[in-house]
């Protein structure tokens, strides 16, 4: 066996995929299982069980009993399980990220850095008492003898229900804020990469939680649509595709539930004739074909205002055909293999589609055969010509292809930025202070990166897009996350004559 094929079949991460319900691991009731598939080697990892509705249900009441005692537990003592969690997280960082490279195949420096980013929120979430006294406020004589203010109050059980592309980073944009603002939570893990989620709560009970306040269900549709429609959840988050997104935003808002939901997302990244290309060029190579370019926010169509379009296409493409390609866990890997068979096939669909529209191929790597590896590989790619009017610049690609496209100037640029129904993010590429306004304040996207071509924020920042890209009116991180809290007014009349 190669070294490399050695390194790909470590191991399996766990034999079989459990829920974690009131401090206990229990193999959840199911009639139904699937396994969890390596997509680099196409070796099975493990099974997981799809969690019945009975199942689902035991776990919300268990939530809802513990809610009461952990919303009279003072904020600084729930911080303190946050504060233990943070360094059981960062002691387990290389284990996490390896079995996370493995069940979903991004390298395993994507997969630290995703775990870090990760870490981040709940290190902010730590400042939980400041959060919320913040979003007080008294206001004295708002009406003749009457004073008001507000308070910060928790609101029950709340569930987050994550996708397959960044299964440790995003539960943990919401596990946190949840928790440290006085509610109980239950996780639902995407069913393709369960076994990251499964290392997260070894953390979580190590740190010792009160029994019920965090919560990991294991399933599919089934265990979604329970936990969207379960009387006793205050609130849904939700990170995927905009159907699904729409779907998880109008059936739990019928139910009288607080919900966010992050769809899907179609990002341009521009670069005018003030941009230093030499910068720009490994920058947007890592936007794009980072993660395989399944991140919603992969910049994978990018444009080239005038005189700066040709040398941009030249460097690109020689940046992108010296990318190596292969397992994630292997330390020498850039691009790593598509979740599924499926995804690869529809990444090819949208490719052979561009090709009919008028696009030219000028990086092919739809044949592309790991010598190795039986896995879902899928080349860099590269098309040119790309015109706003094509499936491809319209639609998710989620796979590692770049799309370029030209522009006479920045307006027209602009323009192509937003003719799509998506507004996740976008990014500009200049040394211009007055363009690097101009776009922050005219494209209409949710997160603007000047210079930067994943322009994730902070953890102390929210997350958000606009148009098809979120449903809600709440953000996914930060202060704001799924505003796991509710504001309560309180007007109180003088008592005295």
């Amino acid at each position: 066996m190669s070294e490399q094929r050695e390194r790909a079949v470590s191991p399996a991460v766990r034999d079989h995929v459990d829920n974690y319900v009131g401090g206990e691991w229990t193999t959840p009731a199911s009639e139904t299982s699937q396994p969890v598939v390596d997509p680099a080697t196409g070796d099975e990892l493990a099974t997981v069980e799809h969690s019945t509705v009975e199942t689902v249900d035991d776990a919300v009441q268990t939530a809802n009993e513990a809610f009461e005692e952990w919303r009279q537990t003072p904020v600084v003592e729930r911080v303190q399980h946050l504060f233990d969690l943070k360094t059981e997280l960062e002691n387990r960082l290389d284990e996490i990220a390896t079995a996370l490279s493995r069940e979903h195949g991004k390298t395993i420096a994507e997969a630290r850095g995703e775990i870090e980013r990760g870490i981040e929120n709940v290190e902010v979430a730590c400042g939980m008492p400041n959060m919320m006294r913040e979003g007080s406020g008294n206001v004295e004589d708002v009406a003749s003898g009457m004073d008001e203010h507000a308070v910060r109050q928790p609101l029950g059980v709340f569930t987050a229900i994550t996708p397959f592309n960044f299964p440790a980073m995003i539960p943990l944009w919401f596990l946190p804020y949840a928790v440290a603002s006085g509610n109980t939570f239950i996780l639902k893990p995407s069913e393709k990469v369960p076994l990251s989620s499964q290392l997260i709560f070894e953390a979580v009970d190590a740190v010792d939680f009160p029994d019920g306040v965090v919560n990991l269900v294991n399933g599919g549709a089934e265990t979604v649509n329970t936990l969207l429609e379960h009387d006793d959840i205050a609130g849904v988050s939700f990170v995927g595709s905009s159907p699904v997104a729409k779907h998880v935003y109008e059936t739990a808002a019928q139910h009288g539930k607080r919900v966010q939901a992050q769809g899907g997302a179609k990002n341009y990244a521009v670069v005018t004739e003030n941009a230093e290309v030499d910068d720009a060029v490994p920058n947007i190579i890592g936007s794009v074909y980072g993660n395989a370019g399944q991140r919603c926010l992969a910049n994978d169509v990018v444009v080239g205002v005038g005189d700066v379009y040709d040398n941009l296409r030249e460097q690109l493409i020689d940046a992108a055909e010296n990318l190596t390609v292969g397992a994630g866990v292997d330390e020498e890997t850039e691009v790593g293999p598509l979740i599924t068979d499926d995804s690869r096939e529809r990444v090819l669909g949208l490719i052979e589609n561009a090709l009919e529209e008028g696009a030219e191929l000028v990086l092919d790597g739809r044949d592309f055969e790991h010598p190795e590896l039986d896995g879902n590989f899928l080349g860099p790619t590269l098309l040119k010509g790309v015109t706003t009017d094509m499936e491809i610049a319209q639609e998710e690609i989620f796979g590692p292809v770049l799309c370029l496209a030209e522009a006479e100037d920045l307006d027209e640029a602009i323009e192509m930025v937003n003719s799509t129904k998506y507004g996740n993010a976008s990014s500009l590429y200049t040394e211009s202070g007055s363009e690097a306004r101009q776009y922050k304040y005219e494209v209409d996207a949710g997160n603007i990166g000047i210079n930067v071509g994943v322009c994730a924020p902070m953890g102390f920042f929210h997350f958000g897009g606009r148009k098809a890209s979120f449903f809600g009116d709440l953000h996914a991180q930060g202060e704001d996350a799924v505003n796991f809290y509710t504001e309560k007014t309180i007007q109180i009349e003088r008592w005295y004559s």
